[in-house]
């Protein structure tokens, strides 16, 4: 004898089996997105490596001077990982920088610990008493993430720097 299928219990439990599954699919696709935003700096991220260059032997303000540091301006500025140049750019009248890169390309754990930002111009075309060889170099920092909207920026700038290679 075959048993009448109760089209109301039928129902009932496919709408509830749907209703789970899109749950599910819900829950997988909101924790993908909160990886992809924590490993990639936002879904519509960006790095922004910036600072200010001034002319001294290390790139800093000289604290107790008698006159202010100049800003190191129009100094070729570049962004170097295992030697290898990924961006660059040129300070303003006021010697700051800014490079931008896509997280998409690069990651964060990467540029912080295998990048360095390095002042390529020679320290003399600044100013005539400071070293013709050598280069203004330093590794990379994190500050913090901000978010605009759906724009997340990672900012990052340079460390100490240090002159090497005179």
């Amino acid at each position: 004898m075959h048993q009448a299928l109760d089209f109301k219990k039928v129902s009932s439990l496919t709408s509830m089996a749907m209703k789970s599954t899109l749950l599910v699919t819900l829950l997988v696709v909101v924790l993908v997105a909160s990886q992809a935003e924590a490993q990639l700096g936002g879904l519509l991220g960006l790095f922004n490596i910036g600072g200010t260059i001034f002319c001294s032997a290390n790139g800093n303000t000289i604290t107790n001077a008698t006159t202010a540091t100049p800003p190191f301006a129009n100094a070729l500025v570049q962004v170097s990982c295992g030697g290898n140049v990924i961006s660059s750019a040129l300070t303003n009248g006021a010697g700051v920088f800014s490079i931008v890169l896509n997280p998409l390309q690069f990651l964060l754990t990467n540029l912080l610990s295998n990048c360095n930002v390095v002042v390529a111009s020679p320290l003399s075309s600044c100013n005539t008493n400071l070293p013709s060889t050598g280069i203004l170099q330093a590794p990379l920092q994190l500050v913090g993430t901000v978010v605009r909207g759906l724009l997340s920026i990672v900012n990052i700038i340079p460390g100490t720097f240090q002159l090497i290679g005179t």
